[in-house]
Parts: C-alpha cells; structure tokens; sequence
C-alpha cells in the first residue's frame, strides 16, 4: 500500500490495522541528542485513546507505548525510531457480518474498488485506530518544536451547533472536559447534545481549531510546499476530516481587500501585523503572527439505527450496524491535528535550513 509516508525530512511511516497484532509509526530524521522516553509519547498517546468517557466507544485499549529502536540511554540516536501499540481489546467477531456489504459513510466499498479485498475488522487501515503512529510520531516531533519554543493548541470549536465561547476560554478544560472544549458552559451543552444523539441512535460532528504559536517569520515554500497546502493535506489525511480552513477561511469570499488585507506595523524592532485575518501565512510562507486553522469533522459513520446500503451480491439491504462505535469523533482527534500540525511545521523547518548560504555557514564554518 502506497501513502503511509507523510514528511520529507522529519518523515512517519504508520502500520498497522484496527484488529491486527499492533499499530505503530517508524519516525526517520529525528535529530540525536534528544531527551525522549516512552511516557513523553504516552502522554499524547493518553489524550487519544478510547473508553475514558461516555461519549467515546466503550471499547478498552490501554495503548501502551514501546520504543523498539532509535533511543539509547534516554536519548534519540539519530537513527529511524520505531514505535509499537499492542492491541489488546479485539473483537473481530462483532464485524464478521459487514464482510458481505459495505457500510455508509465508511470506506468499505472504496477499498474493495481498489484492492479487490479489504480487512473488515473494524476497517482496517481506514480505521481511527490507523492515528496512533501519527500521534506517536506528532508526539516526538512536538517536543523538538517545544524546545525551539513553539508550541501548538487545538482544541473543539463546536459540537453541532453548540460553539464555544472564546471570553470563557480555559486551557485547563481542553484536557479536563469529555469534549474537549475550553468553555466549561459550552461542554455541558455539548454533552447533554450528544446524549440526545446517542438516545436516537445517532452522532454527531463538529470543528477543531489549532493555534501555533512561535514559528518565526519564513518557514514554507512559496509553490508546492506551501505551509498552508501541506498543513491542509496533513489534516485532510485525517480519516474524518471533511475541510480544511487557514485564517478567516471561508469567510473570505464574502470580504473586501480594504477588510481582509492585514496591516504590517513596527514593534521595536520587529515587523507585525495589526490583524491576522491570513491565519500566520502569506505566500505560503508563516509571517510570525500565530498560525490559525480549523479542520471540520463528520459525524461518525457507525450509527446504530437502520440504514439502507448493498451487499457484495448487488442486493439493496437494510442493516443496523454492531460494535463499539464512538458517537463523536471530535474530542478524540484533536491531538491528532496537533500531532500533524506538529510533523508538518517541523518537516518545513528542516527543509528552511538550505534556504540561506547564512544557515550552512553557522553550521559548517570553522
């Protein structure tokens, strides 16, 4: 299977299916000399995995982390780091019966299309299941940004139609609130929505916002590699993603240049921006301002009330799905974004390093 590889520099490979042995990411690029220990990508690893609330799949997964090479005596080697999470909550048996049809909303048919056969134990590689190797190597490629003094957030916008409040914003509740969000008010709302949702059989989406906060003023390339289309494809490639949006996003089409433009101004020294209606980026290339953008997630698939779908013989059918679903995937996955927000701003910043005969000589000079 081709596109498991995601970076040029600092690049991941994940493997690994759903209901398979493990999962796990191969992590090429990363520097020598960094401190890195299992419980650094555990914590990442934490904020991701299923059974902790009661709007996430009652499924059980530890998802225990293991460093299996690329790290000697707390330190990173310079060599590929492999990184491995047994599974150990399967039950394949609950997915048997979709081998014969194909499921809406899922991947089920697309990869019978192409592949002429698919694992349809929970989904295979299309699973959720599939983000662990990319948070497992977002997580590594954090911790060099961090210690660069970057730093990244995202957190849940909204939750249907319920939105938080950003005069009620609290760091502290994204990592304390089921749904992620940090209005504590708007979390309350989310959760009684969701109830009702899961009371009907139903689920439910909603928008992830993440702010980057420190990446200085030229990192992306001005064409292909622009930092804005990497950091799309990077979040689009999220299984659940649905669109993608930088800066005002959308909103755009409706303004005017008087309005949308973002004045420079001095600040000592430095030049800035009165307003950031780009998101951080111009020309493809950040502009020191923080660098804002949205990822809109659907509702999950897996629903547990009737739907009409075909199966393999050609036959429309009704079925009502099995299994331990989530009725959201939005809290879930917004240390994923984090995670290829992360592998993406850290890929583009290696590539800067042969943009100026400047960078070669204070690293090659005598």
């Amino acid at each position: 299977m081709a596109g498991s590889i995601f970076g040029k520099h600092f690049s991941v490979q994940t493997w690994g299916e759903s209901h398979g042995k493990a999962l796990g990411v191969v992590v090429d690029g990363c520097p020598a000399g960094l401190s890195l220990s299992e419980q650094d990508i555990q914590t990442y690893l934490n904020r991701r995995k299923p059974g902790q609330t009661k709007i996430s799949t009652p499924r059980k997964e530890a998802d225990e982390v293991q460093i299996l090479s690329g790290v000697f005596e707390g330190k990173t080697t310079g060599t590929p780091i492999s990184l491995m999470v047994p599974n150990t909550s399967q039950k394949s048996h609950d997915y048997s019966e979709i081998a014969s049809y194909y499921r809406p909303g899922h991947a089920d048919y697309t990869f019978d299309a192409k592949y002429g056969f698919r694992d349809y134990r929970g989904g295979g590689r299309s699973s959720g299941r599939e983000t662990i190797g990319r948070v497992a190597g977002g997580a590594i490629a954090a911790k060099i940004l961090k210690e660069l003094g970057i730093e990244i957030t995202a957190y849940t916008k909204s939750i249907g139609e319920i939105q938080i409040d950003m005069n009620r914003f609290e760091k502290e509740a994204i990592y304390e609130t089921p749904t992620s969000m940090p209005d504590r008010i708007a979390s309350k709302q989310a959760e009684s929505y969701l109830a009702d949702c899961m009371k009907n059989l139903d689920s439910a989406g909603g928008v992830i916002e993440c702010v980057i906060k420190g990446v200085p003023a030229g990192v992306g390339e001005p064409v292909f590699d622009k930092l804005d289309a990497n950091l799309a494809k990077a979040i689009l490639s999220i299984g659940a993603v649905k669109a993608f949006e930088i800066g005002d996003g959308i909103s755009v089409s409706c303004a005017n240049g008087s309005t949308n433009n973002d004045a420079f101004m001095m600040d000592g020294d430095t030049i800035v921006k009165k307003t950031n209606h780009a998101g951080g980026v111009l020309g493809g290339i950040s502009d020191g301002s923080d660098i804002v953008f949205r990822a809109h997630i659907k509702p999950t698939p897996s629903i547990f009330s009737e739907q009409e779908t075909v199966n393999q013989n050609g036959e429309d059918i009704k079925i009502k799905i099995k299994g331990r679903h989530d009725p959201i995937i939005v809290p879930r996955a917004v240390v994923v974004v984090e995670s290829m927000a992360a592998l993406t701003v850290l890929d583009l910043m290696f590539d800067n390093l042969s943009s100026k005969m400047d960078y070669l000589h204070q690293i090659y000079d005598k």
